[in-house]
Formats: C-alpha cells, structure tokens, sequence
C-alpha cells in the first residue's frame, strides 16, 4: 500500500483557477444540445459513478494519441498499445473488463462492432479533435444503444455548432517519427441558424516496436440547422488506416534482449536463416460513417428526436506465411494446399503439399441504425422513452495473392461467410425529485439480438452461427441530499450480453448475465472535492479472457461460471494553495473466479478461487498543477498494480505492476481580442524511461508426444512492451 500516498489521479480534472476545484462529476457537465445523448447520460442526481471529460480537458491531452490513451488516467482504467507508443492499434479496460465489453456511442449511436464487440479507434484518427465531450459510466450505467455494458460505457458527442467562424491548423511531433497535423473551420452560426464546419487530420508514427509504424487520415464534416423549436445535424465523419502488423509480442527471453523485436512478415531460407522481411505485413481497412439527427420541440416540456446511421468497412489484412517457419516453428498449417483450398499439384512425379503464400483477409461491411428518442421534463419528473434498431452485415472472405508453388490465379478464394445481425432495444426512464434530498431512480430496457453466421472460414472449415435472444435489464437507485456539501447513493443494475463471434469460433459460448451494486458518497466545497464509490459485480458465465489470442491478436474469451469483481473507488481534488491544484483516483479491487477447475498433465484440478485475467487489484493515479497566468506544468503519474494474464494463478502468468511518470505542459503564447491564438502543448512521456509491458497473452497446450502415454502441460507467454522516455509537442493556431 505503499503506493496509495504517492499515486492517483489527474487527467479528469485539469488544474483550474488557484481557488477553486471543478468536480468532474459536477461543475464540468456539459449542457447538452442532443436530447438523444443527455438520455443516455447520468447527471448529478444519478445513482451511480461516471466521469465527465469536457474538450477542453481532450485537447490538452491530445497530440496524436488514439483515444483510450488519451483517457488512461481516469479511475480504474488500464489502456495498452500495440505498437508501443499510443499510435495505431490501443485498446482500453474499465474494472477489468476488456473492450469488447466497453459499450460505446456516438451521438447515441453503438460504435462497437456487432460482431466482435470491439472498438477500433485506429478508424477513426484523430476522431478527438471533432468531440465536444464525453462520459464514461463505470459499471452496467444507465441503459444504452447496442450491447450490455458489462465494464463501463462510453458516450460520446460530436462538436457543437460554434457561434462564431474559425479557422485553426494544429500540428505536432515528437518520439518514433510521429506527426500530427490537423486542419479544422466552421463558418459560425449564421443568422438563418445554419452552420457548417469540418476537419482534416493526418498521423503518421513509426511504432515503438519495429516494423510498427502507422499512416492514418481522418475526416469530419458536419452541417447544423437551429431554430427555437428544430435542431437538425447532418454529419459524416471516418478515416483509412494502414498499419503494419504489431499484435504478435514478444517472448520473455526476446523481451530480455530485444524490446522491440517484432516477427511480423520473417522470411527464411531453407535452412531455417533469416532473409528479410516481407514488405506488405500490413492492415489497411476504411470506415466511413453517415449520420442524421432531428430534434423537436413538441412543447415547453417535451421533445422528440431521431438519429440515422450508416457505417461502410471495407478493408483487409495482408500476411506472408514462410514454409519453413510454419512446418519448424508455427505449426500453422497455413502453408498447407488444404488450408488454401488447392487442388492437388505434381511436379516431375513429386507431389506438392504446400507452398509460401501471401493472401489478404477481407472485411466487408455494412451498418445502419435507427434511434427514436421521447423526453418529457416538469418540475420534479424526468421522463424518457425510447427505441433502438441496428442491422448489420458482413462478408469475410480470404484471397490467395501469390503463391511459389502453386498453379492458381491470383485473387484465388480460399474461404467467404456471411454474418447478420439484428439490434434492437426499447427502454424506459423514470427520475423523479420527491424533495429537495430525496431523488429516486428506475430505469427498464428490454433488448433482442439475432445473430446468424453461414459459410467457412479459414481452413477451410464450416461456420454457421444461429444465436437469438431476448434480454430484460433493470436498473434502479436511491440518491440522498443531506446538505450541499454532499450526496449518498444506492442503486442497482442487471444486464446481459450475448457472445462475440470469436467466441462462436473457439466453443459453444452461452451469453453473460451481470448483477451490479453500487454505493456512492460525493463531497465538493468551494476548494476541494471527494468521490467515493463502492461496488459488488456479480457475474454468471462471465465471458473472461483467457490469455490466449488468435492469429490477429485478438484475445479469446471463455465462459467462466461464477465470478465477481468488488472494489472501491475514490477520485479526489484539491486547490490546496494559490497556484497548486492536486487531483487524484484510486481504485482498489479483488476480482476472482468462483471454484475453477483446470486440467493439468491430463488429471482435473480444483484450484478454488482464481485471479479474473487481466484484473489488477490496484489502480491509481495523480496529478499535480502549477499554473500561474497562461502557462500550466503538471506532474502526472499512473500505477497499474500485479495482474495474472490467465484465470489459473499460474505463477508464469504474472504481469508485472508498473509506474511511469510524465510532464506536461500548456501555455497561451499569443492571445489578442478578437485575433489569432497560438497554444504550445508539451508532453514528456515516462520520464523516468521505465521498462514496462503494458499487456500480454498466456496460453497453455498439453504435449502428449514427446513421452509416450504421459501428458505434459506446457505454459507459454507473450508480452507487448511499451516505450521509455519519450515526447510529444504541438502549436495550435486559431483565427
């Protein structure tokens, strides 16, 4: 515990005036335009623990970083990268539970993907610089679009029209070659109420790790109309990301010696030498999203709003598979005629069985949604009623692009499926005042999902997939007001998700079932703030990574039985001097599988109790300000404590905790009425150039050949290490 007096938090709260202290979860609420985003949203007198991040607090973290990393220093968060540095693939965890358990929106609408649950920030480069804020709800939340949130829910807005018009070029660079340049306008709120405004962005990174590097563009343009009873806001926003391949990690005794060794697209020769390195190991995929939303007045206290969506991917990965690396070393099979569905092929009598191959993995699909959203307020009621439908549509399908030895066009298919799925939901919220201390609660959402799959997949092997459930999530809480000074909560939520598809591929998963209690106590004076939040998640057939992950790096999931996550959480702020601003989190877990059992060296084993993958017990982090006139400098620091990378306390699976440390800087070096600004931002990176591995894999096998009649469990892992000191700097210039 060592750690508790000199860790926390900062990034929720960025240092204020010298006397005063915003409370994220109060002060810096947003009043919101999308009556479809406040729906999904907790307020002030909601029962439950969430987190507020204004744009202001975004830009000054954001230099080029995918989201999650800009959001790794809010309570119980843990974000990794593949790629070393926060550029390209990153990924985030809240309580424990990965993203694909993270429910994400967009202006309301789901933006995790349908079929895997996850959320690919690389698609969307640069997509901070186009929020106007966001909220993060840890635990099941408030009802939402798409799929249960069994960690935490993220809901984002989009920018608002901007009264007046600018221009503002924002560029930065730093560390591993990495560039930032972003282009944004708006015409300014016309009398007529129209406005338009837009954003260009491009991102290019090198990667920490070898062979890593990164080239993202991104795009956002967005059409508003208000008048005093209609809001309409028409947007498209997307991006196209090539990265080149950084999921594979790296082995203990390689970390030891080379950090940033990555294997991605190795050649060798027949004798098992290294040749070189194939040059298109890379993932280029395009995601493109449409949006329509109208908002209308009905009366004084109600409106009426409906959100369109239309999302197109397309795109693939493309790899190289080495004869000698998959018959020596993978054991893939990849190389194997079967797997690419060849005909036979002699050559002078001699039978040819496999061949170096390069293919790519395509993905194609398409997305559309439709919300309608019913808000009445009067007095003390708080009332919405809505409907959520989602329809998606995929086609996988893998294509033979060369081959050494073989007599196949190229483009040859080697295996295509189908997946559709259906999303539907209606809910009901109910909050009521009964007095100035006394605020109440319920929430009601009923949810349907239809998922089918038919085709093959790599291999080639049959695939089919017939999954449909009905799903009833209550919610409901109990807020009490003794004075200004402070609140008490209550509340209580269930929710279930049904299983991705990873999860259809590796098993027979069934869907996950989440009894969450929360109990919550808020203090905020004039200088200082408290938030304290204690939780009990009761889960059944917990959906938990195993440690393993499939060809891609995408992490397999398996059902756990019984399982829970308790903890507690604090997040805390203090303007304790003119000037001096400190905020901090805390967040102190035990997360555990109920009775697990493991087969080990061919006999079943009860372990009893068993660390939950990927669940560190100890979260914490903490900000320090100084800011006097236009500059700030901020001491901030992030504690990730011990966790196992598999759910069978297998000492090899260990991860180890890790602190780093950074400096960041903000200045207003030009500022002139009614004329251009010019803000420098500066950010040095684990200064202290620690040696951490932010994430990892585990897996185990059972070797039943090299004894005869004796099986042997063998245990392996991997680690994705990060980078040491580093930086990043950026000017942003507004007219």
């Amino acid at each position: 515990m060592k750690y508790i007096i000199t860790l926390m938090l900062g990034c929720s709260l960025m240092a204020q005036q010298a006397n005063t202290t915003q409370d994220s979860l109060t002060v810096s609420t947003v009043a919101l335009s999308s009556v479809t985003v406040s729906a999904l949203r907790a307020n002030e007198d909601t029962p439950m623990a969430f987190t507020n991040v204004s744009q202001e607090e975004l830009n000054k973290q954001n230099l080029g970083k995918d989201l999650p990393v800009l959001l790794r220093f809010l309570p119980n968060v843990v974000t990794t990268s593949d790629a070393g540095a926060g550029v390209g693939y990153t990924g985030i965890r809240v309580r424990g539970s990965d993203a694909t358990r993270v429910n994400v929106t967009i202006n309301g609408i789901a933006y995790n993907d349908s079929e895997s649950h996850n959320t690919y920030w690389v698609d969307l480069p640069d997509f901070a610089s186009s929020i106007d804020n966001l909220q993060v709800q840890r635990g099941v939340g408030t009802s939402t679009n798409g799929g249960a949130a069994f960690g935490a829910s993220i809901n984002l807005e989009t920018d608002k029209a901007s009264e007046k018009p600018y221009a503002q070029l924002a560029s930065s660079a730093g560390s591993f070659n990495t560039f930032k340049n972003t282009v944004k306008f708006s015409t300014g709120l016309s009398k007529s109420g129209f406005e338009l405004s837009g954003r260009l962005s491009g991102i290019t990174s090198d990667g920490y790790i070898d062979r890593a590097s990164s080239n993202l563009k991104g795009y956002f343009l967005q059409g508003t109309y208000s008048s005093v009873n209609t809001k309409i806001k028409a947007l498209t926003f997307g991006g196209h990301e090539r990265t080149n391949q950084a999921w594979y990690g790296v082995t203990a005794d390689v970390l030891a010696v080379n950090r940033t060794y990555n294997p991605a697209g190795e050649q060798y020769d027949e004798e098992g030498m290294l040749e070189g390195y194939y040059n298109d190991q890379v993932d280029n995929y395009n995601q493109d999203h449409t949006q329509l939303h109208i908002e209308q007045r009905l009366s004084n206290s109600s409106r009426l709003s409906l959100g369109l969506n239309y999302t197109h991917g397309y795109g693939y990965y493309q790899e190289f598979y080495d004869l000698w690396y998959d018959k020596n070393v993978s054991y893939g099979g990849d190389t194997d005629y079967g797997y690419l569905k060849l005909p036979p092929l002699s050559i002078n009598g001699q039978s040819i069985t496999a061949t170096e191959n390069a293919v790519r993995k395509w993905l194609h699909n398409d997305f559309y949604a439709a919300n309608l959203l019913y808000h009445y307020q009067k007095e003390k009621h708080n009332i919405s009623a809505g409907a959520y439908y989602s329809s998606y549509e995929s086609l996988h399908f893998g294509e033979l692009m060369w081959a050494n030895r073989a007599d196949v066009n190229p483009g040859h298919r080697f295996y295509e499926n189908i997946g559709k799925k259906k999303d539907g939901n209606i809910f009901y919220k109910w909050d009521v005042s009964i007095n100035q201390k006394w605020h109440l609660y319920a929430d009601a959402q009923l949810r349907w999902v239809d998922y089918k799959v038919s085709g093959e997949v790599a291999g080639p092997e049959r695939f089919n997939v017939n999954d449909a459930h009905t799903f009833f999530n209550p919610k409901a809480g109990v807020l009490y007001k003794p004075n200004a000074n402070n609140q008490f909560y209550i509340s209580f939520a269930k929710a279930h998700k049904e299983p991705n598809r990873t999860d259809f591929e590796n098993g027979n998963p069934v869907p996950e079932e989440l009894n969450d209690f929360e109990l919550g106590w808020r203090w905020k004076t004039s200088n200082a703030m408290l938030n304290a939040n204690l939780y009990y998640m009761g889960y059944k057939n917990q959906l938990v990574l195993t440690g393993a992950i499939d060809q891609v790096g995408a992490p397999i999931r398996a059902n756990s039985g019984d399982s829970y996550r308790r903890g507690i959480e604090l997040e805390g702020a203090w303007a304790f001097a003119p000037h001096w601003n400190w905020q901090a989190n805390l967040s102190w877990s035990k997360n555990r599988n109920r009775d697990k059992y493991f087969k080990r060296d061919g006999a079943l084993e009860a372990l009893g109790d068993t660390h939950l993958a990927f669940s560190p017990s100890l979260i914490a982090a903490q900000q320090l300000t100084y800011t006097l006139n236009d500059w700030s400098v901020s001491f901030v620091s992030k504690y990730v404590g011990e966790q196992y990378m598999g759910n069978i306390d297998a000492e090899l699976s260990k991860l180890e905790g890790y602190l780093i440390n950074d400096i960041q800087v903000q200045a207003l070096l030009l500022h002139k009425e009614n004329g251009p600004t010019l803000n420098l931002n500066l950010h040095l990176h684990n200064i202290f150039d620690t040696l951490i591995s932010s994430n990892g894999y585990f897996y185990t096998y059972d070797d039943d050949y090299s004894v005869p009649n004796v099986v042997t469990t063998i245990e392996g892992v991997g680690y994705y290490p990060q980078a040491g000191r580093h930086f990043m700097a950026g000017l942003t210039l507004q007219f």
